[in-house]
């Protein structure tokens, strides 16, 4: 289960993580990592969501204005 990191830069990047979050290299690796992919499903997110926006706007405007009575007595108001 061991890591190698053999970029300068990577190495600089992790160990400064550490130092900011007061905790170990293995421990910045989970940090960095788990925002990563955090953020990464919050992206895919959003663009499913885009989708499915999109869909509902290509539904045709039918003109008709909806019927609040209708809507109200489904909710017993």
């Amino acid at each position: 289960m061991a890591f190698h990191i053999r970029d300068a830069e990577a190495d600089k990047l992790v160990r400064e993580l550490a130092a900011q979050e007061g905790v170990g290299i293995t421990e910045a690796v989970k940090i960095a990592t788990k925002a990563k992919l955090e953020a990464r499903r919050k992206d895919q997110f959003w663009k499913n969501l885009e989708a499915i926006q999109d869909r509902i706007a290509a539904y045709p405007n039918t003109g008709l204005k909806a019927d609040e009575a209708f809507y109200d007595s489904l909710n017993d108001e």
